[in-house]
């Protein structure tokens, strides 16, 4: 007679299963939640590079065939036509990259000029407004172009061209026909698009540098190819596809900061999964002590109760892993038009990555099996007199000397690490700064950093807890018995605690480190751009000084301000020396001190660049001696930059300091800003500066205007990364919200017993909700200490390895902002457990606890 299959020790398990869903239930989603993470980090990076690719490509999609010459020749319309002629080309079109300046203004301005036709599936533009040109001295030019220079469909302009000797250079009037947006963003500069012939003929140039060419069918293109080598000497004929790898890798190189940084957070999710399935298969297979140690004493040898809890980890894992590989495959293809809503113009990947989705699975599965291997091998040698045992070995799980030690190691380690990491940062002015293996040196260190914290999690809880509980204790019996739920339990407050905590972490890590290299850019930005115009003498020397009255009489100009230098040696070395005062730069917009403030200089006062201020190691305070025609003059530091200067310059002093270094009266150069705001004020004094240098005293290059519009724009890349931080963020932040509800749901469901005990001891429903919702919120709190203690030590590291010239600017705002978040989070997640804890009855109180 057959044992009915309840009766095996796999049949058993099942049978556990139908009887209590809820424990599978929390293990399969945690598993669920790892896989959707990590498989969402990796489309994640599958998006970025996707985007980065297609925004980047300037070959289309329709090209077949890319037609250049050997000896990098051009391509004339002869050879274009021959192209054309041949048997399977369905289309060919001549391309040609050039550029010219723009005259018309006494500011430096240059158009970049591109072929392109304009329309059809081997068009690079798509018209935004007006229409694309066709016919001579017409161009179309692109939305940085129209925003940098004011142009508008109707507008003039005119290109300063040489003439077909070279010798000089010809005026030659166009029009703006319309504004198009490129698909082909590899360059930064504003450009002007044409069709090929008009552009030939506009800019004199005998041919094309290369053709692109649509054949009839895909297959039509090999013999396509041999023909056009036939009917062109010297042709190079390559795929379409080969020519858009080329571009497609190089897109990548480009952006392989952004690209490392996703596979940085892809890590980081892998790692957060991980912690949350451990965890929770930690505190199940716990909790199954009695039941397993029941199956020992009815006669279930160690390897087979083994071997079934092995086997039903690994079926849980592979299921839980296809269901989130599923969901967050689905997540992604959302994620492009969802984006493309709030003006994020993400690409998707082309197909589902099967390589990375199998490994996921099979990974969740592994993960699985590797969790639950431990607390198996552990549970399945119980000895069956624990079946007696009322206690959970929860409540007397002790930390054991070995994972202490391992601990202590990893935290010694980690503090070695950053030491060295820390003597080695670079100091001003220092180029051979390796910072790769300086940031590698940094994540290996926070890694041991957080592995510590995992070891050591334990035994941190309660004095942590101590010191953050004293105001929960005042609200009540159900702070109190939160309080103390929480550290009844340090092993599973630490392992769902160390997972916030490395949300925590990686946002406020994050954050800082933004909001420092956000300073520094805007620091660098005013570098480049102090003023919106700067005239400076052509062939060098001084200007004349009534030009200074002349610019500030317009009033579509401010600030008009003239800067002196000289030249003086400091310490044996040359450096520049102005009266600039930086009070007045942009109203300080941006500058910031090192050491000291930047105020109005007094008399025999300085301001220092960083890396003058490091080469004569001083700071605010410190004495410096310059020396000007053998005359040395003494100076007190009143500040150092924590970079380079504005124009240039190391030491800025007051005008009458300037003078006794023995500079002249005359200006060598002339800032001024635009009065009025917008394209529209810019344009006004624009045409100001160039009425006021136009003449025969100032005119024909004596004077040279640069406009600041075109070199300082918005840093697109410092965007690009932290919009795809914080999207990644978020999946970390998931995997800690997760572990907190699963862990509270797991709460609930075993602590069912000590509910129902406090029901009885007279503790109401509401009593009980808010007691779990606070510990719930008390795992928030505790993860959110931890990892900003470890998040902005790391975020200074990082700051000072990536940028020493960066001042670290800690967010206090945000990063309260995002605790206070993650505290009413993690309290939210135990809303639903909570409400299932305070409906537990009295009468459970005097039920079997198992």
């Amino acid at each position: 007679m057959r044992s009915p299959w309840r009766a095996t020790v796999l049949g058993s398990q099942v049978a556990e299963l139908l009887r209590r869903p809820g424990r599978f239930a929390a293990t399969g989603l945690s598993l669920l939640i790892a896989a959707s993470v990590v498989f969402g980090a990796v489309m994640a990076q599958q998006i970025v590079t996707a985007t980065v690719v297609d925004r980047f490509r300037d070959t289309p999609d329709a090209v077949s065939l890319v037609v250049t010459r050997k000896d990098t020749a051009d391509i004339g319309e002869a050879g274009l036509d021959a192209i054309r002629g041949t048997p399977g080309v369905t289309e060919a079109v001549g391309r040609f990259d050039g550029g010219a300046p723009v005259g018309g203004s006494a500011a430096d301005r240059y158009l970049a000029l591109a072929a392109d036709p304009g329309t059809g599936p081997l068009a690079r533009v798509r018209p935004v407004e007006g229409a694309y040109p066709s016919g001579p001295r017409r161009i179309a030019v692109d939305t940085r172009a129209a925003e940098a220079y004011g142009l508008v469909p109707g507008s003039s302009l005119t290109l300063l061209l040489p003439t077909p000797d070279g010798e000089s250079t010809r005026r030659v009037p166009v029009e703006v026909s319309g504004v198009v947006r490129s698909a082909a963003t590899g360059t930064g500069e504003p450009t002007g698009y044409a069709s090929g012939p008009d552009l030939l003929r506009l800019l004199g140039t005998p041919g094309y540098s290369r053709v692109d060419v649509r054949t009839e069918t895909p297959g039509a293109a090999t013999q396509a190819a041999e023909r056009i080598r036939r009917a062109v000497p010297g042709a190079v004929v390559r795929s379409g596809d080969e020519v858009r790898g080329e571009e497609s890798r190089a897109a990548v190189a480009d952006a392989s900061d952004t690209l490392e940084l996703a596979g940085v957070f892809l890590a980081v999710a892998v790692g957060a999964a991980v912690l949350v399935a451990t965890s929770t298969f930690r505190i199940v297979f716990a909790r199954r002590v009695r039941q397993l140690a029941l199956l020992r004493a009815v006669g279930a040898t160690s390897r087979r109760l083994a071997a079934a809890l092995v086997a039903e980890g690994a079926v849980v894992g592979l299921l839980a892993g296809a269901a989130g590989v599923l969901a967050a495959w689905g997540c992604a293809r959302l994620v492009p038009p969802v984006a493309g809503r709030f003006g994020y113009d993400l690409s998707a990947p082309a197909a589902l990555p099967l390589p990375q989705a199998a490994l996921t699975v099979l990974g969740t599965g592994l993960l699985a099996v590797l969790a639950v291997l431990a607390p198996s091998v552990a549970a399945s040698r119980v000895s069956p007199l624990q079946a007696l045992r009322t206690a959970t070995s929860e409540g007397s799980t002790v930390n054991g000397a070995g994972r202490t030690v391992l601990g202590v190691l990893c935290a010694a380690g980690a503090v070695l690490l950053a030491r060295q990491q820390y003597a080695g940062l670079p100091e001003p002015g220092d180029t051979a700064y390796d910072r790769f293996a300086a940031l590698t040196l940094v994540v290996v260190s926070g890694g041991l950093a957080f592995l510590a914290l995992i070891a050591l999690g334990p035994l941190l809880v309660r004095p942590v807890l101590s010191a953050l509980a004293v105001p929960l204790r005042r609200t009540g019996a159900a702070g109190r018995l939160a309080v103390a739920g929480v550290g009844g339990a340090p092993g599973r407050a630490a392992s769902v605690s160390v997972v916030v905590a490395l949300g925590v972490c990686l946002v406020g890590s994050t954050l800082t480190c933004l909001a420092s290299l956000d300073a520094y850019e805007r620091y660098r930005r005013t570098l480049e751009a102090p003023a919106d115009f700067h005239l400076y003498a052509g062939e060098g020397g001084t200007l004349d000084r009534t030009l200074v009255a002349d610019l500030a009489a317009r009033p579509e100009l401010a600030d008009v301000t003239a800067i002196r230098t000289a030249e003086v040696a400091d310490d044996g070395r040359s450096a520049t020396v102005t009266d600039l005062d930086l009070t007045t730069v942009r109203s300080g917009t941006g500058l910031t001190a090192r050491t000291g403030a930047l105020g109005r200089l007094g008399p025999a006062e300085v301001v220092v660049d960083a890396e003058h201020a490091h080469r004569l190691g001083v700071e605010a305070g410190d004495r410096v001696t310059l020396t000007s025609a053998g005359r040395p003059v003494r100076l007190t530091v009143a500040a150092t930059l924590p970079g380079a200067g504005p124009h240039g310059a190391n030491f800025f002093v007051t005008p009458a300091d300037l003078t006794r270094l023995g500079a002249g009266p005359a200006p060598t150069l002339i800032t001024a800003d635009a009065a009025g705001g917008g394209a529209e004020g810019r344009a006004r004094a624009h045409r100001a500066v160039t009425e006021t240098l136009t003449g025969p005293e100032r005119g024909d290059g004596r004077v040279v205007a640069e406009d600041a519009a075109t070199r300082a724009g918005p840093d697109d890349d410092l965007r690009t990364m932290a919009t795809t931080v914080v999207l990644l963020l978020c999946l970390t932040v998931l995997v800690a919200v997760a572990g907190v509800a699963t862990t509270a749901s797991l709460t609930v469901v075993e602590r069912r017993r000590e509910f129902g005990l406090l029901r009885a001891l007279g503790l109401g429903g509401a009593a009980v909700h808010r007691m779990v919702t606070l510990e719930c919120a008390l795992h928030g709190v505790l993860g959110g200490v931890l990892g900003l203690a470890l998040g902005l030590a790391y975020a200074w590291l990082v700051v000072r390895a990536t940028e020493v010239s960066a001042p670290f600017t800690v967010p206090a705002g945000q990063l309260a902002t995002v605790l206070a978040a993650l505290v009413l989070v993690t309290a939210a997640a135990g809303t639903i457990p909570a409400l299932r804890a305070s409906r537990t009855p009295p009468t459970v109180a005097v039920a079997r606890g198992d």
